[in-house]
């Protein structure tokens, strides 16, 4: 894969998870994350003559990629799909058959070093997938307490030696700010002690700052309960999710689903005043199958989760 190319990631099984071939002729399908399309395009292969595919994405860059698809059938939208279901409203789109939500890093993103989201390249410290608006990482990291620093570093990164790299950050800033991708992974391979084989020091970090800027947990748990109620019944979800803090999420909110609400244990209701579950759960979770790991390393960790409306 070259610099820059996107290969979308379990393309067939996200396709094959929405159910694109039971599809009625008006079918409403919606690509939250569009990427650089490779999903979105699949789902118009697929899709038929009256059909309609929405995507969404919050970055300036993949909408300008997106000019390319010239398809009556097919809607680009620049927003966060926390915001999916204000988005579809302007719209006029109350229900859909589908939605996907694949939620990795694309590779343009990763590649393009003016991006600041990989610590490969000397490059400024921004990080956010939409650069119209927010913080960067730099001017964040200029401005948060410790406390907080290491917060986000244990929480979003899993990184033990959070406590050990948020007072190397904020002891470095007071000599002057930390504002390249570099001279922040410089700071935490001089902080974390040795660890795993062909992992940088700094990727938990960098992981850890990207999530937390991007609000990529926060948007995902807003957008997971608009998918149930913007689905028409026999509608699909497939989430691919990249990491354990994402999948955690998305699995115990389909459980949940499936499951129904909770209610306190004896108390008296009948049969029909039960609360119903919403969703039902399609297979087990799928993992990426080792050809496409060997044609594509960063799908090595994607794990694709698909539930349907009842």
């Amino acid at each position: 894969m070259s610099v820059g190319e996107h290969q979308a990631v379990m393309l067939e099984e996200a396709v094959e998870g929405l159910n694109l071939q039971e599809v009625r002729a008006e079918g409403v399908y919606v690509d939250g994350t569009f990427g650089r399309g490779g999903h979105s395009r699949r789902i118009l292969e697929v899709l038929r003559s009256d059909g309609r595919l929405i995507a969404l994405d919050r970055d300036p860059e993949a909408i300008k990629a997106g000019a390319a698809i010239r398809d009556q059938r097919f809607t680009l939208l620049h927003g966060w799909f926390g915001e999916m279901r204000e988005l579809l409203a302007r719209l006029g789109v109350a229900k859909v058959d589908g939605i996907l939500l694949d939620l990795g890093v694309s590779s343009p993103q990763l590649d393009d070093a003016a991006r600041g989201f990989s610590f490969r390249f000397d490059a400024p410290l921004d990080m956010r997938m939409d650069t119209s608006r927010g913080m960067t990482a730099a001017q964040w990291l200029a401005q948060a307490e410790e406390s907080d620093i290491r917060e986000v570093i244990k929480n979003h990164g899993e990184e033990r030696f959070a406590k050990q790299i948020a007072a190397a950050i904020v002891a470095a800033r007071a000599g002057g700010a930390i504002s390249t991708t570099r001279q922040l992974a410089t700071l935490v391979a001089d902080t974390v002690p040795a660890r795993e084989p062909r992992q940088d020091p700094a990727t938990r970090t960098f992981q850890a700052l990207r999530i937390h800027l991007n609000q990529e947990l926060e948007e995902l748990s807003l957008v997971l309960p608009q998918c149930v109620d913007l689905l028409n019944p026999g509608g699909r979800l497939a989430v691919i999710s990249f990491h354990s803090l994402e999948d955690r999420i998305v699995k115990r909110f389909m459980r949940e689903a499936a499951a129904g609400a909770r209610v306190p244990d004896r108390l008296p209701l009948r049969a029909h005043e039960m609360p119903r579950s919403q969703m039902r759960l399609i297979g087990k979770a799928r993992r990426t199958g080792e050809a496409e790991i060997a044609r594509n390393p960063r799908a090595r960790s994607a794990t694709l989760r698909v539930a349907e409306r009842k």
